[in-house]
């Protein structure tokens, strides 16, 4: 369960990343995430309702709170990274948050087979080599490597984060739906302080209502990915759930070569084999 439930975390993380940032290179990446988010909490809310989630509050959500403010700051830097792209880069140099949730696993007592340890090494190494050798360059490439850094260690810290912020179904839509909530209340407050100094929230035609639909599929498969996530960390162990959900770049970086025909380098189709194959070696371990 561990395993299906991280694998499909990788695949819905992967697909909210390639639109965010498609989206981000037409919309300001505040007002993206302001939206998405917006459209998810709404959902939550009503599942929320729906299911008497509100039974489940506890002192468990301030990690859902604390997660729900530090995912606007990551959900932004990695959106200008991916609008800065390549994406077939910057994605999978956003995947080294897998270092938090796995040391936080390790710290904590957790304590992977050796057929899984391989697993962790090999999966690491292959998404460290899909990022490809562009690490240098154009003022652009090194603003995007900042800025997915920052990314990283913000995803990281909402991995570990959204693994405690509950234990019950129904305490998971509370805690994803508190944490949507506060994602829209920081977001909100910087993109009215961003306003207030003169920069643009819509681009210059007005906000792009075709890209409504888009802007759902984002907000909603990010946080169905949170909570795929926190199933499987609760059924396995972290550093394993943790490493094969890292695998969304490679989701990302196929998406935007089979639409937008991004050309992937010998060094990045070597480091995405790598990554399969660690992930046979996780899933059968």
């Amino acid at each position: 369960m561990t395993a299906l439930f991280a694998l499909a975390t990788s695949l819905l993380w992967g697909l909210a990343d390639f639109g965010g940032g498609l989206l981000t290179r037409r919309t300001p990446a505040l007002t993206v995430v302001v939206v998405s988010q917006a459209i998810a909490a709404a959902v939550l809310g009503a599942i929320v309702v729906a299911t008497g989630g509100w039974s489940a509050a506890g002192p468990q959500l301030w990690f859902a709170l604390a997660a729900g403010l530090v995912g606007p700051v990551a959900l932004l830097s990695f959106y200008k990274a991916l609008a800065l792209g390549p994406m077939g880069v910057v994605s999978p140099l956003g995947s080294l948050a897998v270092a938090v949730p796995i040391t936080v696993g390790l710290v904590l007592g957790e304590r992977p087979g050796l057929l899984q340890i391989a697993g962790i090494a090999v999966a690491v190494s292959g998404v460290v080599l899909a990022g490809g050798p562009q690490l240098r360059g154009a003022p652009v490439q090194r603003q995007a490597i900042l800025l997915t850094l920052v990314a990283a260690l913000g995803f990281g810290t909402v991995f570990a984060l959204i693994a405690e912020a509950s234990s019950s179904v129904t305490g998971l839509f509370l805690a994803l739906f508190v944490q949507r909530v506060t994602n829209v209340a920081v977001g909100g407050t910087a993109l009215y302080v961003s306003v207030k100094r003169g920069a643009r929230a819509v681009p210059e035609g007005g906000f792009p209502w075709s890209s409504l639909p888009a802007l759902a599929f984002v907000g909603l498969a990010d946080v169905a990915a949170n909570g795929t996530y926190s199933v499987a960390a609760q059924h396995g162990p972290v550093t394993v759930a943790a490493v094969l959900a890292s695998l969304y770049p490679v989701v990302t970086a196929l998406a935007a070569r089979g639409i937008l025909s991004e050309r992937l380098r010998g060094v990045q189709a070597a480091g995405a084999g790598l990554a399969l194959v660690g992930t046979v070696l996780l899933a059968t371990g």
